[in-house]
């Protein structure tokens, strides 16, 4: 639990520069502001969940929960940014919906979980924990790419032309980065199952536990290998491979932060 609302307001507020210099920049390559205000993005929620990931025990509530995936959504993304030239015209969408996701960790960062994790945990526990969020901040920026394509198709389709459509990477670009993030997504994701079906076995002795967050995460995982066969076989429709992507991350946010809604808010 979060519970200081000067840090939650200052983490927020590290988001909306980069924002704001991605909407007013150009469209060809970022400049000294963008990489100014994408340092500070950085930052201010790293520098939220460091402390409390220094503690003896985790408080892994929903709040907290939210602000780790923010934190490495942003940092994935600035990387993603460095080695692409077309990446880090994504974030007119995908810095916005960051916000609004830090906006929801603010409002529930005074609630607790009834789950506490021992700062000691086991290797595979926090490798498998590692790799949940990795998979999921990867598919969120590879959702963002989905749903730039089906914007700048729409655009094409009625023959519009707007700021933001002129700030987004080109159909044919997005579902490259789309295709790239997924693939990383999906091996990240194997890591992730492969770990926890490790600590099942080392903990209990059962490799899976056929709970909803696994099968969810399961359904994700094949539902990712199947969307990447067809695109690298055969192509796929771009709206029709946007909306798969989606699809995707529908399962894991059910899977991830879903869960964490109905324990740490809902039933408590």
């Amino acid at each position: 639990m979060i519970s200081s609302p000067l840090l939650n307001l200052s983490a927020v507020a590290a988001l909306v520069p980069v924002a704001l210099a991605a909407y007013r920049g150009s469209s060809e390559r970022p400049g000294p502001v963008f990489w100014a205000a994408m340092l500070v993005a950085v930052a201010g929620p790293t520098a939220l969940i460091v402390p409390e990931l220094m503690r003896a025990a985790w408080d892994s509530g929903f709040s907290l929960a939210l602000w780790v995936t923010i934190a490495a959504s942003i940092w994935i993304f600035a990387l993603i940014s460095l080695l692409s030239l077309q990446a880090w015209r994504l974030a007119p969408l995908l810095v916005p919906y960051l916000i609004l996701l830090s906006l929801l960790a603010l409002a529930w960062s005074g609630v607790s979980s009834a789950t506490v994790l021992a700062a000691e945990a086991d290797f595979w526990l926090r490798f498998h924990i590692a790799a949940s969020v990795g998979t999921y901040a990867l598919c969120t920026i590879a959702a963002t790419a989905g749903v730039a394509v089906y914007l700048k198709e729409r655009e094409l389709k009625l023959k519009l032309s707007s700021r933001l459509g002129r700030l987004l990477p080109s159909v044919a670009d997005a579902e490259r980065l789309q295709f790239k993030l997924l693939a990383f997504a999906e091996l990240v994701l194997f890591l992730g199952i492969v770990s926890g079906m490790a600590r099942g076995y080392l903990v209990d002795g059962h490799l899976l536990s056929l709970d909803h967050k696994t099968l969810l995460a399961v359904l994700a995982f094949a539902l990712i290998a199947v969307l990447l066969l067809i695109q690298w076989r055969s192509g796929l429709y771009a709206r029709q491979a946007a909306r798969a992507v989606m699809i995707a991350y529908l399962l894991l946010t059910l899977a991830y932060p879903g869960v964490k809604f109905i324990l740490d808010v809902i039933i408590a």
